[in-house]
């Protein structure tokens, strides 16, 4: 069975920096997308960024761009988040997921059919 893990979620305070990691079991990431979304509670899960495996190549919304950066570690086979300058607003539970390459938009959840349990991330002020 496929399962995803998140780890490094914590209390930090405004400015601070945190590195939330994405480990697979059952499966490698080779063929896949790895996204970051994340969600405060009564709100729709909203992407952070996503990771083409083999291209290596990322991208971000709007409003981490420049502040967070999704890496990948071909040997552990994880996928990092890097958050800096963190914002009392990016308080939220963060998921990692994967999806098949041939994912039509990987903005949006529907792409991915492997979620993390989320990990808390709580920024204060």
């Amino acid at each position: 069975q496929v399962q995803l893990a998140e780890s490094g979620g914590g209390l930090v305070q405004a400015g601070a920096s945190l590195r939330l990691s994405c480990a697979a079991s059952g499966r490698t990431f080779t063929s896949a997308v790895v996204g970051w979304f994340r969600q405060v509670p009564g709100q729709d899960r909203e992407i952070v960024g996503f990771i083409w495996w083999i291209a290596g190549t990322s991208y971000y919304a709007d409003s981490v761009k420049g502040r967070f950066t999704i890496s990948r570690d071909n040997v552990r086979n994880t996928v990092s988040l890097q958050m800096n300058s963190l914002k009392p607003e990016d308080t939220a539970v963060y998921y990692c997921a994967a999806g098949p390459v041939y994912g039509r938009n990987f903005y949006q959840e529907n792409s991915y059919d492997t979620w993390g349990q989320g990990t808390q991330v709580t920024v204060s002020s």
